[in-house]
Order: C-alpha cells, then structure tokens, then sequence
C-alpha cells in the first residue's frame, strides 16, 4: 500500500488528528525521509525513525524505545504508552506539540 491510500483509508474521525501530527513531524523535521517502511507512514533521519499508524480505534505513535515516550508520559499519565509506542484514542485530549518531545527523541537521540 502507498502513502496516499493509507492516509484515504484513515476513518474521519481520525484523519484531522493524523494530518496534525503527520504535519508536526514534517515541520520539525522538513529533511525527514518518508517512507511506508513498517507498512505505515514512517519517517527517517539516518538511523532514527518514528511511525505513525491508523489502529481499528486509535492511532499509534510508534519509537524503538520506551526512553522517548518519558516527557509525554509524565504530562499525559492517563494516555496509554507501550514499550516504544503511544495508542491516542480519538477521545484523548491533550495538545499535539506536546508530541514534539516523543518526536525530538525519537528522531535524534540515541538509546540503549
């Protein structure tokens, strides 16, 4: 599947969200490689990524790490994080810069 039938696929709903967050990692990161690596909208800067998915009733915000997801964590205790990834339900209220942390990290901050 490529980029412009995944993002047509994203229910209603959801897609004003995706479209925010998609476009808050191109504007931090306007030199990001994308790509559907993952089978998902994943973005690249050398060996940093971070992937964005369309869920049955979320979406997620995937890291390889749970080390950039701490920031977020502690401003939003009640939005459900994974070992590497954020699950936003289309009920979750919060501002979406607070992702710039999770984004930042993810991007350019090596982890062990």
């Amino acid at each position: 599947m490529n980029l412009t039938t995944y993002l047509k696929n994203i229910p209603e709903q959801r897609r004003a969200r995706f479209n925010a967050i998609h476009s808050l990692i191109l504007n931090m990161y306007p030199d990001v490689e994308q790509s559907m690596k993952y089978k998902m909208p994943t973005f690249s800067l050398g060996k940093h990524w971070i992937a964005l998915a369309n869920q049955k009733s979320y979406l997620s915000l995937y890291t390889c790490s749970a080390d950039h997801l701490v920031a977020f964590q502690k401003m939003h205790p009640k939005i459900k994080t994974g070992k590497g990834c954020i699950n936003i339900k289309d009920n979750d209220q919060f501002d979406i810069t607070d992702l710039s942390s999770v984004i930042t990290s993810a991007l350019t901050e090596n982890v062990t």
